[in-house]
């Protein structure tokens, strides 16, 4: 076997739990092939490029081997290697998120108490 559908393909490889989630994802133009976008149907052969985005740094791969079922994660793995620059940008991107700060910490007292609430309504209804 030197081709298959690229949704089979995908659901195969494990970047999806089902084949219909794969097929919505290629419907919504988020899995490019050799840069174009596709149908589920499409066949893919060894050596094409499948850019898929789940997150803002897509991942880039190059098809290694064709397989239309289903096995271990180990299996799933030999199936396609990762460019280099998706694992880049897929690390500084990790390393952004780590170094961003914490949106909860800028919250200093924390959700206003019942007696605040009324404070604040007091001061909004006074201005009228």
């Amino acid at each position: 076997m030197d081709k298959t559908r690229l949704d089979k393909w995908l659901w195969a490889a494990r970047f999806y739990k089902t084949r219909s989630l794969a097929v919505d994802e290629i419907n919504k133009g988020r899995v490019l092939v050799n840069g174009q976008s596709s149908k589920p149907a499409r066949d893919i052969q060894v050596g094409d490029e499948i850019s898929i985005t789940k997150q803002p740094p897509a991942t880039v791969v190059i098809v290694q081997a064709i397989s239309a079922v289903r096995g271990p994660a180990t299996v799933a793995r030999t199936l396609y290697a990762e460019t280099p620059e998706s694992i880049h940008a897929r690390e500084s991107a990790a390393e952004q998120r780590r170094l961003a700060p914490e949106p909860a910490l800028s919250i200093h007292t924390g959700r206003p108490t019942k007696r605040d609430r009324r404070n604040i309504d007091r001061l909004k209804h006074d201005d009228y």
